[in-house]
């Protein structure tokens, strides 16, 4: 009972903790490139500036950059749609909006699609920039090389004709694919699955056990005795297989699943009206889309 008692107090502690996470305070949104973690020089901000006109004037699209000194206890993925709501970036309806942000005192960086743009820029697509172009940078003590890394391989995305970036994004999602099939059926055992592991060991053996060399009631022993205990290790059972369970399911190298093929841009890939060099959002909205990683 002691050990159900713990885990139930776990899970209220953490989903308390949770709840008792205030709203965030995002930044102001003053320019296409928000640097309040101050990772780049006045240049770099110039060409990142520069880079996301050139896509909204071409496009349509608004593609923005924020590093964040501080996530506030929240998430990176969870606290990046939200901001991209808040800023309203891309344009409504069409949801054409995409942000790279950095948080370097939790060494987080994601990248958040908007709607339309998530056939297109897929989840997966969206994790092999971080990883395979972003991250290696960071991990090499290269901030500003990496931020400028990743926007060039977003632009370079958002800049090709529906056809061939359709193509790259399904080349993306295949691959991540193929690479979950492998280490499912040839990686390691993973941390988190580990230690749920031991927990089933230490936890259910002993238990087990003791439930099997207790002597079987006889017929003259109360109810009370027949029932002592027989409510607790199904439910030990189920804590433990969902966490498990839960755990599984987010082994997927960062990123969701990637947006479904059909709807899109809104029709309007390479229809050129960006509007001049105004950088305020246009009321378009997130859903989560895209990818996180750490370094």
């Amino acid at each position: 009972m002691r050990v159900l008692r713990f885990l139930v107090l776990l899970v209220a502690l953490l989903a308390g903790a949770t709840s008792a996470l205030a709203d965030p305070t995002f930044p102001k949104l003053t320019g296409r490139v928000v640097d309040d973690a101050h990772l780049l020089s006045p240049e770099q901000v110039a060409q990142l500036t520069q880079l996301s006109r050139d896509i909204q004037q071409a496009s349509s699209r608004q593609f923005y950059i924020a590093t964040i000194p501080d996530l506030q206890g929240y998430d990176i993925a969870d606290y990046g749609y939200q901001l991209g709501r808040t800023w309203g970036l891309g344009q409504k309806g069409a949801d054409n909006g995409i942000i790279l942000i950095v948080a370097p005192s939790e060494r987080r960086v994601t990248i958040q699609v908007g709607y339309g743009l998530e056939p297109i820029m897929t989840d997966a697509l969206s994790s092999q920039i971080i990883n395979g172009i972003i991250v290696p940078r960071f991990k090499a003590g290269d901030m500003a090389g990496g931020i400028v890394a990743g926007a060039q391989a977003i632009a370079e995305q958002m800049k090709q004709p529906l056809e061939a970036a359709e193509q790259k994004a399904k080349a993306a999602q295949d691959a991540a694919t193929k690479s979950s099939a492998r280490k499912r059926h040839g990686g390691g055992l993973p941390i988190g699955l580990l230690f749920w592991f031991i927990i089933l060991v230490v936890v259910l053996v002993p238990m087990l056990a003791r439930f099997g060399g207790r002597r079987r009631p006889g017929p003259w022993d109360g109810d009370a005795y027949r029932d002592r205990d027989s409510g607790v290790l199904p439910i030990v059972l189920w804590t433990i297989a969902n966490e498990i369970g839960r755990e599984a399911s987010r082994r997927n190298d960062g990123w969701g699943g990637g947006g479904g093929w059909s709807g899109g841009d809104d029709g309007s890939w390479g229809d050129g009206g960006g509007g001049g060099d105004d950088f305020s959002g246009g009321g378009g909205s997130f859903g989560g889309g895209g990818a996180s990683g750490s370094w």
